[in-house]
């Protein structure tokens, strides 16, 4: 696994704290705009073939960038919905 995903002070930790992080409340329309946000097709596809290169071994350095950058991306949207869900569920 990456160690920018396991390191406390790495973006996507820093990230994660922010989100949770008590505050404003969500509004329901800002919640639900956050639980919109889906990735591209293409993008979908992409992150496919990084994917199965990377269980096969076959990762260039630039496309494992690529696809740790997509896992950060992924993993940020993940925290974010989730405090958006939480946001509609206390209404």
């Amino acid at each position: 696994m990456d160690s920018q995903i396991l390191s406390p002070n790495r973006e996507p930790a820093i990230w994660a704290r922010l989100m949770q992080t008590p505050g404003d409340k969500l509004s329901p329309e800002a919640a639900e705009y956050l639980l919109s946000i889906r990735f591209a097709g293409r993008d979908v596809d992409r992150m496919r073939q990084l994917a199965e290169r990377s269980e096969a071994g076959a990762l260039t350095d630039e496309e494992r960038a690529e696809f740790d950058s997509y896992l950060h991306v992924g993993n940020l949207l993940a925290v974010i919905q989730s405090k958006a869900r939480l946001a509609l569920r206390g209404r």
